[in-house]
């Protein structure tokens, strides 16, 4: 195995921190975390690109922080796309098998899902990801893998996720100006959920629930695929935001009160627990009961899972999660956060932790990591991705790709 070849690189934009991960790949399977750089994240509101300048700032140092941890030099990173500007649905299209056997060939399915993913979008939009979810053979429903099959019809769904160009391409614009080629750019859910769900939880249907900073992203899986993603414009930045304004206390201080103090259920805090609170101004800090601060954190906490519940009855999947909601994401890492969630939900909730990989491990085994761990396991799975690094004009040939990572996400 050539060296570049050995190293797989994720890196998480996120609106909170960015996170540099360089992995290195073992010669069975898997990897091993063998380098690790964090910084906050600057230069990014709700996932897009606001000053340009000081998101490659940023994204230089977390990758300098990771290479000198691993002794290597990153060229390439798989790089994680979230925002509110992401969109997605589903497809479904049908072709005609010809051939006098009529045997299912890997053309006839590259074909049929391509056909599922021509569909009208608009010109500012770019497709991100074809996920496969399944394909129907002669009315035959639930089929995984038809090639070989008899028959003369074949059908496929698939859902579609796309984004705004300018937006992506904003993304990776920054990551170039940091001295790094994109190899592929990932849903960030998606990233999380090969980090997280095993694969009973996608075969009975589950939830991934990501709250980051400014975001919270949503991920679907029932009978093993992926059938709904989602963007809320929420996350614990507005939890920070609360606590600044209820506690009149600087944002900075707010977001440390709320990582040290913060509980998202206020009846599993004692009621003397007291803390102290510096006061904007210059002000003598004052003390206040641990109790009141959570009694400002609950309410948002209450609002994001309720606006979660709402997007999954709306789209029927309220009676089908029989796995439950897995939590991962800096935002989810409150205390209370589960048993809040199964009281909104009405369902199991765990909140998760990456496997997978060896190495650094323990410093990565964390909600906060779920998504760099995440792209380097989609990195591992698409390695002919790594061959096609993206620049300024990655969006004008997808075709090719899509088709790829077609038949690595389905075989």
């Amino acid at each position: 195995m050539a060296k570049n070849e050995r190293y797989v690189v994720g890196l998480d934009i996120g609106t909170s921190k960015i996170c540099c991960l360089i992995a290195e790949a073992k010669e069975t399977d898997g990897a091993d975390i063998i380098g690790i750089g964090t910084t906050p994240s600057k230069g990014l509101r709700k996932g897009v690109v606001v000053d340009l300048a000081a998101t490659v700032q940023a994204l230089k140092t977390a990758i300098e922080e990771a290479e000198r941890m691993a002794g290597y030099a990153v060229e390439r990173a798989h790089v994680g796309i979230a925002g509110g500007h992401i969109r997605s649905f589903n497809s479904r299209s049908v072709i005609a098998i010809a051939g006098r056997d009529r045997e299912v060939s890997r053309d006839d399915v590259a074909r049929v899902v391509e056909a599922a993913s021509t569909v009208s979008i608009p010109p500012d939009r770019e497709v991100l990801h074809t996920l496969p979810q399944e394909f129907v053979v002669d009315g035959e429903e639930g089929v995984r893998d038809p090639r070989g099959m008899n028959a003369s019809r074949l059908e496929a769904l698939v859902h579609i996720v796309t984004a705004s160009i300018t937006s992506v391409q904003n993304v990776v614009n920054c990551v170039n100006k940091a001295g790094v080629m994109v190899a592929d750019t990932v849903l960030e859910q998606l990233a999380s959920a090969d980090a997280v769900l095993s694969p009973d939880e996608k075969e009975l249907g589950v939830a991934i629930v990501d709250i980051g900073g400014g975001t919270t992203d949503i991920a679907i899986f029932e009978r093993g695929s992926i059938w709904h993603t989602a963007v809320l414009p929420t996350g614990g930045d507005h939890v920070t935001s609360d606590i600044a304004v209820g506690l009149r206390t600087p944002i900075h201080e707010a977001e440390r009160i709320k990582k040290k103090y913060g509980c998202a259920l206020s009846t599993l805090v004692p009621e003397d627990e007291m803390l102290e609170v510096p006061v904007v101004g210059g002000r003598k800090p004052r003390q206040l009961s641990r109790r009141t601060l959570c009694e400002i954190v609950q309410p948002r906490v209450e609002e994001t899972f309720a606006l979660i519940q709402d997007e999954i009855t709306r789209y029927g999947f309220d009676k089908s999660l029989n796995a439950g909601v897995v939590l991962v994401g800096g935002g989810s890492m409150l205390e209370g956060m589960p048993e809040i969630a199964e009281q909104i939900f009405d369902m199991p909730v765990r909140l998760a932790a990456p496997f997978g990989v060896g190495g650094l491990s323990d410093v990565v085994a964390s909600p906060a990591y779920c998504t760099a761990v995440g792209l380097v396991h989609y990195g591992l799975k698409h390695r002919e991705a790594r061959r096609r690094p993206r620049d300024g004009r990655w969006h004008l040939a997808r075709v090719g790709a899509r088709v790829k990572e077609l038949f690595t996400t389905l075989f």
